[in-house]
């Protein structure tokens, strides 16, 4: 560093003049736009599953116990035989098990503000939910791999979808994009509550009387009215029924819509709320 010898003390200073040209000297480098560095915070939570790969147990193990358990212990019970129960079972357990899983953003996230990343985050010269919308995208890997892994799994148990390959990449990709929304979520309940164990119970509680209080399981109609009620206005139960139609070649058009309207809406809350609580967090 370039330095100058004060007259008076004989010390040597730092000559601002010398820095303040080099700084000023070349072309200041173009920010990332909304898109690239929301790119850029998507390979960062990619980066975890390298560092840590027990991040993938949920996306692998929890699925393949989850279907395993429900289809081979209660298929027969529910619907005569297993091979009967997993064709209508298995679109629901697809939906439960990403909608689980969407919980882990917000620990994550959670945990960047425990450890001070996410001041250092807020301070980058960048589109300011990129670092949020980065990190639900990069959490979409996670949630296509799942998908893969339970699909398998259900074709080795029997599954069939009427629809054909397209209609099961069309039920996914429907589902990705409802579980993107359903992450902001739980990006609000992280810049709201003090620890990861806080979010996972808060988390926990909004997503069990929604995945369990729907279709997945069991035909509605069995239920009693006033939970069946519930059902009806329950936005995973028109989630359910979108995938399982768009996999056996039924989805109704108004299914799908439905859940492209939740998921919507979903975002026009909870985006701007998320972002106000993200800018003015202390």
């Amino acid at each position: 560093m370039t330095a100058v010898q004060t007259p008076a003390t004989g010390t040597w200073v730092p000559d601002t003049a010398a820095v303040h040209e080099a700084l000023v000297a070349g072309a200041r480098p173009k920010p990332q736009g909304p898109l690239a560095a929301s790119a850029t915070f998507g390979w960062r939570t990619l980066l975890r599953i390298k560092h840590v790969p027990e991040q993938l147990f949920d996306v692998t193990a929890f699925p393949v116990m989850m279907t395993l358990i429900f289809t081979l212990l209660f298929g027969g019970a529910l619907a005569g035989t297993v091979d009967a129960y997993i064709q209508f079972f298995l679109p629901g357990i697809l939906v439960q098990s990403i909608l689980m899983i969407t919980m882990y953003t917000g620990v994550a996230l959670n945990t960047d503000i425990e450890k001070g990343v996410f001041d250092r985050i807020r301070s980058l010269p960048v589109w300011r939910p990129s670092a949020l919308v980065g990190a639900l995208l990069g959490d979409v890997l996670r949630f296509t791999l799942a998908s893969a892994v339970i699909i398998t799994l259900g074709m080795l148990l029997g599954f069939r979808p009427d629809g054909g390959a397209l209609g099961v990449l069309a039920a996914v990709g429907l589902l990705l994009v409802f579980a993107f929304a359903l992450g902001w979520i739980w990006t609000f309940l992280a810049l709201r509550l003090r620890t990861p164990n806080a979010v996972m119970g808060w988390s926990m509680l909004v997503i069990t009387p929604l995945t369990f209080g729907s279709n997945i399981f069991v035909d509605p109609s069995t239920m009693p009215g006033w939970l069946q009620a519930f059902v009806d206005v329950n936005p995973v139960s028109h989630l359910v029924t979108a995938v399982r139609g768009l996999m056996h070649g039924e989805a109704a058009g108004g299914d799908v819509l439905m859940v492209f309207a939740w998921a919507a809406l979903l975002v026009a809350v909870l985006g701007p709320l998320t972002m106000r609580r993200y800018g003015n967090r202390d």
